[in-house]
This record gives C-alpha cells, sequence and structure tokens, in this order.
C-alpha cells in the first residue's frame, strides 16, 4: 500500500488548493486544537492496534493523510503531519511500525512537505521512510480503497472543500480492521454547494444521491442555524448507513460565533469512539455540568442524531432507569450500549450509577465479590434495575 500510486495528477487544481494555501500563512486557534485532536487520536489509536498488527499480520500500521500541505505554517509551526511522525519517532513500537502516506495535489506543498519531513530529529529511525505524493484524489482513490485490502490505518482528510470527499472513499478507508477515519467538513462550501446544480455529483458522492436530492428540497425553506444542523444531521445518518456505525462530528466556529466547520470522525469500532470522545470532550471549549458541549449548537429533537449528542447531564439517570428497567447488566456494558450518539464518557455513567444505587433505585453486586473502594465504580459491577 505504501508505495501505490492511486491516480493521476491533473493540471487544473479547484479552489480549495488556493484556500490551502491562504490557510497555511498562519496558524489560528482553530488549526491548532484540530492537530492536536489529531495527534492524540493517532497515538492511542496506534498504541491499541500495533500489538494485534505484530500478532496476526506484518506488523505494520498506517497513518493516510491525502490532503498533508506543506508541513509548516508561515510561521515555523509544525502542522499535523509532521506532529505525527513526532509522536512516532518518540515511540519505539509505533516507529517500527509505522508507514505514514502523505499526498497533496499541489506540488509545491509536497515537495515542501519532503524537506521538512527530511529535517525532522530522529526521522531516519523509522522503519519505513514516509512516502509523499503529488496528486489529485478523485475516482481512482475511491477504485484503490474500496477494492484493496489494507493494513490498519488511521486516515485524515482535510480537502478545504469538498472535492475528492466521498461516502465511497470514506468506507473504503475504514473497511478493515483496525482502520479510522477523520474528515474535515467544510460547512460553508458544502452548504453553498447542496443546491448548486454546477456540483450536483460532488454533492451526490458526498450524501448519497437520494439523500442529496431529499436535502435540497429539506433546505430551501430551513433557516440558517436549522440549515446547519439539517446539513450534518444528513450527513451523519449518510456515514451510519454506508457503516461508519460510530459517528462523532466536532463542530469549530469563528470568533463572531459562527459554524466554519467540523472534524467528523467515523469507526466501526466502539474503542475507537470511546477513546476519540474523551479527547474531544477535553478539548472542547466549554461544558454543562461536566459534561462537554463539542463544541455543538443547539439541536432540537426533529434531527434525533444531534439532539441526542445535546443531552443535559440531568436526563441521564431518568433514561438509564427507563431504558434499562428489569435488566441486570455491567457497567461497561451500559456504557457502551447506551452512551453511542450521547455526550456522556464513562466517568458520567458510574457518577450517575452511584447515585441511583444510594438511592435504592438499582442495586448493585461484584460478581468477583470482591470489597468495593469508596466513591469508586468498576466496570465490572453488575448493576440491576428495579
Amino acid at each position: 500500500m505504501e508505495q501505490s500510486i492511486y491516480y493521476d495528477v491533473q493540471q487544473d487544481i479547484e479552489l480549495g488548493a488556493c484556500m490551502a494555501k491562504k490557510f497555511f500563512e498562519e496558524r489560528g486557534d482553530q488549526s491548532v486544537v484540530k492537530a492536536r485532536i489529531i495527534q492524540k487520536y493517532f497515538v492511542a489509536w496506534a498504541n491499541i492496534v500495533v500489538g494485534t498488527a505484530k500478532r496476526w499480520g506484518e506488523g505494520k500500521i498506517a497513518y493516510i493523510d491525502l490532503y498533508a500541505g506543506p508541513g509548516r505554517y508561515k510561521d515555523g509551526a509544525a502542522s499535523t503531519p509532521l506532529m505525527v511522525l513526532e509522536k512516532a519517532i518518540e515511540n519505539e513500537r509505533i516507529r517500527d511500525a509505522l508507514v505514514a502516506l502523505f499526498n497533496d495535489v499541489d506540488e509545491n506543498n509536497s515537495n515542501t512537505l519532503k524537506q521538512e519531513i527530511a529535517k525532522l530529529p530522529g526521522i531516519e529511525t523509522l522503519k519505513y521512510p514516509p512516502v509523499v505524493n503529488c496528486n489529485e484524489v478523485g475516482k481512482d482513490a475511491e477504485e484503490y480503497f474500496s477494492e484493496t485490502q489494507i493494513i490498519p490505518a488511521f486516515t485524515f482528510f482535510d480537502p478545504f472543500g469538498y472535492k475528492g470527499l466521498s461516502l465511497r472513499l470514506v468506507n473504503g478507508v475504514i473497511k478493515d480492521w483496525g482502520c479510522d477515519c477523520v474528515f474535515f467538513f467544510n460547512y460553508n462550501r458544502i452548504n453553498a454547494g447542496i443546491s448548486n446544480p454546477s456540483v450536483k455529483s460532488h454533492m451526490d458522492a458526498l450524501f448519497g444521491e437520494e439523500r442529496a436530492n431529499q436535502l435540497r428540497i429539506k433546505v430551501n425553506d430551513a433557516s440558517p442555524a436549522h440549515r446547519q444542523e439539517m446539513v450534518l444531521e444528513e450527513l451523519s445518518n449518510a456515514l451510519v448507513e454506508m457503516g461508519g456505525k460510530f459517528v462523532l462530528p466536532f463542530r469549530f466556529k469563528n470568533p463572531e460565533g459562527r459554524l466554519t466547520h467540523h472534524l467528523v470522525f467515523v469507526s466501526k469500532d466502539f474503542k475507537g469512539y470511546e477513546v476519540m470522545k474523551e479527547i474531544m470532550a477535553k478539548e472542547s471549549s466549554t461544558e454543562d455540568q461536566g459534561v462537554a458541549s463539542f463544541a455543538y449548537s443547539p439541536a432540537d429533537e426533529t434531527m434525533p442524531f444531534l439532539f441526542e449528542l445535546q443531552r443535559p447531564l440531568d436526563d441521564l439517570a431518568d433514561m438509564l432507569l427507563h431504558e434499562f428497567a428489569g435488566r441486570t447488566v455491567s457497567m461497561r456494558d451500559i456504557y457502551c450500549e447506551h452512551s453511542v450518539g450521547r455526550p456522556f464518557l464513562s466517568r458520567h455513567y458510574k457518577d450517575v450509577l452511584g447515585k441511583l444505587e444510594a438511592a435504592k433505585k438499582v442495586s448493585v453486586v461484584d460478581p468477583e465479590g470482591k470489597n468495593r473502594r469508596k466513591n469508586s465504580f468498576a466496570d465490572r459491577l453488575l448493576v440491576t434495575f428495579f
């Protein structure tokens, strides 16, 4: 995989390439947070999958960035590719397994990134030298990832727009074991493109043709705020239907409070979802009752995917009592079953279950018969809901 060329370079570069050049002129707070989320998840993901990859396969894992940029901002700060490689260099298990594949449609960006990678201290300790390609992401990329079984890979798409981003491409990079994806969802450009017939094919590729047609009708009379939520709701539902069982969006706004874009995480495995939720929660700028905002704006009950992600902690106790009534379930299974699509973390469930136990609304036993530590709630504990 690391040596493959998936598609030919085309001469005409879309507006997104111009936006990318402007983007890398200076680093903003949003860029810092975005890169930090990717870097943190890469390290956590790599440490989880590398052991299994070595036991059952060639021992390789991959980081793939198809819109990598030049590697540094104009102020000299490292962007995501270099930050990921720096973390790989620090960890012996990762640096002996990592296959890093970077790509950018802009030849200057690709050449600059190669130079910046070569200057990284310790880069020679990586077992597999990073590969940097200069190609446009298109149908050939879709074909390759859809039809080829890939090694465990964490893939990042940051296209500054929508060209090249499709459900089929996302599905292609998460379909195999150990594969997760995060992509940059530029709401402003996609919002403008939904009703633009000249980019219909791109919108159909992103949402699916039938869903895109329905969305074009729905957004006609929607208010700007409602339209924002509607677009993200339909995207999230499309990803789930495609096979990305676990979807988690993280919202970014500009200094004036207007939505600019999202990072959208997609995985087929609950563990990845759990890890990313913890990371995004810590990177959230606000929280309510100890529940992270994930920077989301309010969503109403007409959009259940986003509405559930707005749940206040006060709702959790009643939800558990209702949904688990008459059942005996371990703390861990309660969390795995109930937390998907909701903002709550493991510690929220433990806190609420402890309060329900104190109020005698549930009973709790340790299946191993061990003495429980005060103010603790182990994952193995069995909870019976009355």
